[in-house]
């Protein structure tokens, strides 16, 4: 599992996956969670402005990332 390094309080989704290089572009990562291909601490969550924060895991495309 890999660790993602949060400088503030928290990260949209989306920009999460955009700063892993899990999409191309933030169309991709929109759409990616709009069908539910992403999962949040286990499960599905359809919410592209999800705040992600420290301890929370993220799942995609057989990837995973602690947030820390």
């Amino acid at each position: 599992m890999k660790t993602f390094t949060l400088k503030g309080e928290y990260i949209q989704l989306i920009q999460l996956l955009k700063a892993l290089n899990w999409v191309e572009h933030g169309a991709m990562a929109q759409y990616v969670v709009e069908e539910g291909m992403v999962l949040y601490n286990g499960e599905v969550d359809f919410r592209k402005r999800l705040k992600v924060r420290v301890g929370d895991v993220i799942s995609f495309d057989g990837q995973e990332v602690k947030i820390i």
